[in-house]
């Protein structure tokens, strides 16, 4: 419950026309498809350089994913763990953060 309010708020955070990097490199693969060698060896050593690069960064990203998820389900395992261990003092807990955004939402309108 916790990761995928975490994921919504992520989300929720990015906005539509705010390129993420991954819609970059998407794009940067959609590039080096569409080029074609153009006779000239520099050119050609540079989008081939280009093109290894754009690969390793895919690496990069999916193991930022990857480990962003494992941390994400550790923290909701710990929460998990310290409510079912202390099931009153998460309930006191919750309460105290409602009554203080009650409080707050109240004294604004």
């Amino acid at each position: 419950m916790i990761a995928s309010a975490a994921a919504t708020e992520a989300k929720a955070d990015t906005k539509p026309d705010t390129p993420t990097l991954r819609h970059l490199l998407d794009e940067a693969d959609d590039f080096l498809k569409h080029a074609r060698d153009s006779g000239d060896e520099r050119v050609d050593a540079l989008r081939r350089r280009f093109a290894d690069q754009v690969r390793e960064l895919h690496g990069q990203i999916e193991q930022l994913e990857d480990d962003a998820r494992y941390k994400a389900r550790a923290a909701a395992r710990r929460a998990d763990r310290a409510v079912h261990d202390h099931p009153y003092g998460a309930l006191g807990a919750a309460a105290a953060v409602g009554l203080v955004i009650g409080f707050l939402a109240g004294r604004r309108t």
